[in-house]
C-alpha cells in the first residue's frame, strides 16, 4: 500500500466505514477520517461512530458538510493519524450484527414488462413507469440515455409481472383519450 494511504473497509453492524488516503483531507488537516456516509441516516451513523470511538478512548472529531473537505450532503469522523488503526480495530470489534442473507425467494427476481430501442424508447419507458407507478407498482428503468440506439427496459420483481402487464394492456385498451382525461382530470360530456 501507498505510505499516504490508510486503510481498508470496515463493517461496523450496519455500518461500513471506509477508510480513505492521508491526502484526502488536505495538507494542512492532520486527521484522517475513519468514517463517511453520506446516506439519509448519515448524522446519525456518524454520530454512532463518533461515540463507539469516544468509549474506546480515542478522540474522533465529528464533520458535517460544513467542514472543509467534507462533500455535501456527507458527514465524516476522523482521528488523530495516530489512532487511526485502533479506529478501525474498534470498529472492526463492534460488529456485533450478524450477516443478513437476502431473500432467496424468486418473487423479487426482476422480470420486464418493456423492451424498446429507437429514438421514443426513453419516452416510452418513463410512460410504462407511469402507469405502473399509478396502479402501485415499483419499476427499475434500465437504459443509457447518452446512447439512445441502446435498449430502455422497465422491470418490476417477478410478484408484480402479471399485476403490471394487466395495468399497461389495461392502459393501451384505453388509448390516448383515457390518457389525455387521466392526465387533465376532466370528463368530456358525451356527444349527441
Amino acid at each position: 500500500m501507498p505510505a499516504n494511504f490508510v486503510g481498508l473497509l470496515v463493517e461496523s453492524g450496519p455500518l461500513v466505514a471506509v477508510r480513505y488516503p492521508l491526502v484526502m483531507n488536505g495538507p494542512t488537516d492532520e486527521l484522517v477520517t475513519v468514517f463517511r456516509s453520506a446516506d439519509s441516516s448519515a448524522a446519525e451513523d456518524a454520530e454512532e461512530v463518533r461515540d463507539l470511538l469516544a468509549e474506546a478512548g480515542l478522540n474522533p472529531v465529528l464533520a458535517g458538510d460544513d467542514a472543509p473537505g467534507v462533500p455535501s450532503g456527507a458527514w465524516e469522523v476522523r482521528v488523530p493519524p495516530s489512532e487511526a488503526a485502533r479506529a478501525d480495530a474498534v470498529m472492526a470489534a463492534s460488529s456485533t450484527a450478524p450477516a443478513v442473507d437476502g431473500d432467496p425467494s424468486p418473487d423479487l427476481d426482476p422480470e420486464t414488462v418493456f423492451d424498446g430501442m429507437g429514438a421514443t424508447a426513453e419516452m416510452e419507458a418513463i410512460g410504462v413507469r407511469g402507469v405502473l407507478d399509478a396502479n402501485g407498482i415499483s419499476s427499475v428503468l434500465v437504459g443509457a440515455r447518452v446512447y439512445p440506439n441502446l435498449r430502455f427496459l422497465v422491470r418490476v420483481s417477478r410478484k408484480d409481472a402479471a399485476r403490471a402487464r394487466q395495468a399497461l394492456a389495461d392502459a393501451r385498451a384505453a388509448g390516448p383519450a383515457a390518457a389525455e382525461e387521466a392526465a387533465t382530470g376532466s370528463i368530456e360530456p358525451p356527444q349527441e
